[in-house]
């Protein structure tokens, strides 16, 4: 049976892992270290580390995959096959070269557009139409390799990051096993990826949240449902941040940038070119709560201008 080693960290990665275990003998996991979140810095595995440990697979994290310790142990396991779901670091030639049937990787985007660190945010904020998962062979480049397969999805209109997320989740890890079986037997050969239609997806970094509201309302909600769950739309409000969960665009004219405002009982801040209409929202040390139920609480909304 061919031996695999699994790299992945977040959610988007449990699928395609269960998927794996089922089918192929899993020699090993590599994720990212624990992490501190939370008010109280607990430290947190990796949901990834969870899934593996609950299905008795050995698990590792490194803080550094090119460290000789990693290296080392992953030697051990002597892996036919490496593959790679949001894991969160390079490869190295020398891993790259391992294993005999390389290393392949899910990627939630249709390759060549949005290589990178965010394409589902990437392609919610830049409103593309549709989206869908690559299944390709590692380069050392990044996202440069060919790919074996693709399939695509709409992007809803009330999609989120987490949405999208979690269905491009379940679509790679199919479509990673329906393509196994005829890449290990060598009938699928992998096609190189056109370089004049490549597109980058930044790393998002956690102040990106902010919302500016010199933008465009449609951008603004874009922003909305991109950032949802992480690292989530705000702006600042008596003296926190008054997080967005929900928002729609309403039409407008002869608005001040950050003029607030009531659209059908709920907040509404202008924009550039309308209202970003608030349907769900989050005060700080609250819950969400609808934008009607902040309203009725927030006795200052209608007497000023949001800075």
């Amino acid at each position: 049976m061919v031996k695999i080693v699994f790299m992945g960290s977040p959610e988007f990665a449990i699928p395609a892992l269960v998927g794996l275990a089922e089918q192929y003998e899993i020699a090993g996991v590599i994720t990212q270290p624990d992490k501190p979140a939370g008010r109280g810095r607990r430290l947190v595995s990796p949901p990834i580390k969870v899934k593996a440990e609950s299905l008795g697979i050995p698990v590792i994290q490194p803080v550094r995959l090119k460290n000789a310790e990693a290296y080392e142990q992953l030697a051990a396991w002597s892996p036919d096959l490496i593959v790679v779901a949001a894991y969160g670091q390079i490869l190295q030639q020398n891993i790259l070269n391992l294993p005999g049937f390389g290393c392949l990787n899910v990627h939630a985007s249709l390759l060549p557009r949005w290589r990178g660190a965010s394409p589902i945010q990437a392609a919610i904020l830049h409103g593309d139409q549709k989206s869908g998962v690559s299944i390709m062979r590692m380069e050392a480049g990044l996202d440069t390799g060919p790919v074996l397969v693709q399939r695509e999805t709409g992007i809803l209109p009330k999609d989120t990051g987490e949405t999208l997320s979690n269905r491009l989740a379940d679509m790679g890890a199919l479509l990673l096993l329906e393509a196994l079986p005829d890449y290990l037997a060598g009938k699928l050969i992998p096609q190189a990826q056109d370089d004049a239609l490549v597109t980058y997806a930044k790393m998002i970094k956690k102040q990106e949240g902010e919302l500016d509201f010199s933008l465009s309302g449609v951008e603004l909600e874009r922003k909305v449902r991109a950032f949802t769950p992480w690292p989530g739309a705000y702006f600042q409000w008596e003296g926190g941040r008054l997080k967005v969960h929900q928002a729609r665009v309403a039409a407008a004219s002869g608005l001040k940038v950050g003029q607030r405002g009531k659209i059908d009982k709920l907040p509404a801040i202008a924009t550039v070119d309308g209202w970003l209409v608030l349907e769900e929202v989050q005060p700080s040390g609250k819950k969400p709560m609808p934008g009607k139920v902040f309203l009725n609480g927030a006795r200052q909304w209608m007497s000023g201008e949001e800075s």
